[in-house]
């Protein structure tokens, strides 16, 4: 199991459903008052924080969003 399922894994019902909630706010383009933050020495790639949850994405300059 990879890093990544393992901690989905851990994650409550609840924590899963705010993640996906996130999850298609951004897919969605609707990133109103999501508290997303730009990381350093990068223009293209964002974090959302919500709680000890992070998500991090990339906006492309075609406005396309990538979620690793």
């Amino acid at each position: 199991m990879d890093p990544i399922e393992k901690a989905l894994a851990r994650l409550t019902l609840k924590e899963r459903a705010v993640l996906q909630s996130i999850l298609e706010r951004i897919r969605k383009g609707d990133l109103r008052n999501l508290g997303i933050k730009k990381l350093q020495a990068r223009d293209d790639v964002f974090r959302v924080r919500k709680g000890t949850m992070r998500i991090i994405f990339r906006i492309a300059k075609t406005r396309d969003i990538f979620i690793p």
